[in-house]
């Protein structure tokens, strides 16, 4: 087993097409260390993605002092810097250096070691394998999930837990995914853009298609591409795409059932067909105003970093509403690492930053964020000060809250990243008609094998 986590951590190092929001891969091999030292360290060193960790730590964190000029570096009231190693998802970059640098961690100078590095949910299950011993159970530190996160969704526990149940990770937030609407739209074809209203319009996938109907006969799109559904369907499989000890990959029927359902709506004009995927140009501009697309189905922070970013009309256009399909849509993983020489300063920061409500609840003030305490959120969802501008004064958070209490996350693997990316680019090919159905399983299965060598073959449903 050790040397198949070694072999797909070295696949993720060089591995390229990591999109953000997209994960996968499995553990690094890195040496244990000492991580309770007796006298804690002077840097801390924080490896993520991008500065979301950052930007939130300084701005509720009570013991940050105060940050460099070009954000590098956060020193701590007691004179401990912490240092930010920001590598971005794009092409695989920030595995490839966290990888790297957790195979060195042994070795590693104290001031340079690892003490916290953030995963996504969609690689998480990569780095809290028990036997990578990259991520310490967080009951190493001192903290106790029953106790010190019970308020924390259970979903967001499960999934910052190894194969037998050891939590070894936290987060700050949620991402329940719902149904994002151009109330102007809803206006013209519906005749209310009132977000109970719609969420009838679209409360289930028949339902939603007859709404997509409607749509159409006004000239409207209901989603921009086939890639919006697919997080959808592939947070409710039932299997994992690799199981434990095996070397096959699964194709859960839930996930055929995206691709039937993808080429009818193309095919029907539901979908724009110029759009190819998601986070690119076209996809940016299907946001904007003078866009025929209704919806996206997206959770908090995809509003906040795309949809706000990419519209460019009057705030107060869009608004939130129940999706067909209850689902996750991402999540930053708080992790201490194997071999930190500050124990007591990770433990602190992860306790402060995932576990106390009313630090959390700042959080979703000031970003919007949903974040990961149960009755902070049942506040949120009935307090009017959580309304959002960009969305008309509606309070989102009485659409999120019933989506993630009723959330399964779906069963994690070490190869989701591969997976969900290669599945997706295999068959955009097909519904754009550049190749036909076995074509695109047949460059599926050559994907995945080349980016995990030890895939020994793919099993497709009947």
């Amino acid at each position: 087993m050790k040397k198949r986590v070694v072999a797909v951590m070295m696949a993720a190092v060089t591995a390229a097409g990591l999109l953000a929001g997209c994960g996968g891969g499995q553990g690094t091999d890195s040496g244990s260390g000492d991580a309770q030292s007796t006298e804690e360290g002077k840097v801390i060193n924080i490896y993520s993605w991008n500065d979301e960790f950052r930007t939130r730590l300084e701005a509720v964190y009570p013991e940050v002092e105060s940050t460099s000029d070009d954000g590098t570096v956060t020193t701590l009231k007691d004179g401990t810097e912490i240092h930010w190693v920001i590598n971005p998802n794009q092409d695989g970059v920030y595995q490839q250096k966290l990888d790297e640098a957790l195979m060195n961690q042994a070795d590693a100078a104290a001031d340079d070691k690892i003490d916290i590095f953030l995963s996504e949910t969609d690689y998480v299950y990569k780095y809290t394998d028990a036997e990578a011993d990259v991520a310490m159970p967080l009951t190493d530190l001192g903290i106790d999930p029953d106790t010190d996160l019970a308020d924390q969704y259970a979903f967001t526990k499960t999934t910052a837990s190894d194969r037998e149940g050891v939590q070894r990770g936290s987060t700050w937030q949620c991402c329940p995914g719902v149904l994002v609407y151009r109330r102007d739209i809803a206006k013209d074809v519906f005749g209310t853009d009132d977000p109970a209203a719609v969420g009838e319009k679209v409360k289930d996938w028949d339902t939603l298609k007859a709404t997509a109907e409607e749509l159409k006969a006004k000239g409207y799109y209901t989603f921009a591409s086939y890639a919006d559904t697919f997080r959808v369907y592939s947070n409710n499989i039932s299997e994992p795409w690799v199981a434990d000890g095996e070397t096959t990959v699964k194709i859960d029927p839930l996930i055929m059932d995206w691709v039937e359902n993808s080429k009818e709506w193309l095919d029907a004009g539901y979908l724009d067909k110029t759009v190819k995927g998601q986070f690119n140009d076209d996809w940016n501009k299907a946001m904007g105003s003078s866009s025929k697309v209704f919806a996206f189905l997206l959770p908090p922070w995809g509003i906040d970093f795309t949809l706000n970013p990419n519209w460019d009309g009057d705030a107060g256009a869009w608004a939130v509403t129940n999706p067909p399909q209850e689902y996750n849509w991402g999540g930053s993983y708080i992790h201490a690492a194997t071999g930190t020489d500050n124990p007591e300063h990770v433990k602190d920061i992860i306790l402060a930053m995932t576990a106390e409500k009313d630090t959390l609840l700042k959080i979703s003030q000031d970003y919007l964020d949903f974040t990961n305490t149960v009755s902070g959120m049942e506040e949120a969802a009935a307090d009017d000060a959580y309304a959002s501008d960009f969305l008309g004064g509606q309070n989102a958070y009485e659409y999120y809250a019933p989506v993630a209490e009723n959330i399964e996350i779906a069963p994690l693997s070490a190869y989701d990243l591969g997976c969900v990316e290669l599945f997706q680019n295999s068959f955009s090919d097909y519904f754009q008609g550049n190749v036909d159905f076995d074509k695109a399983k047949e460059n599926f299965e050559t994907a995945i094998k080349e980016r995990y060598p030890d895939i020994t073959e793919v099993e497709w449903p009947e």
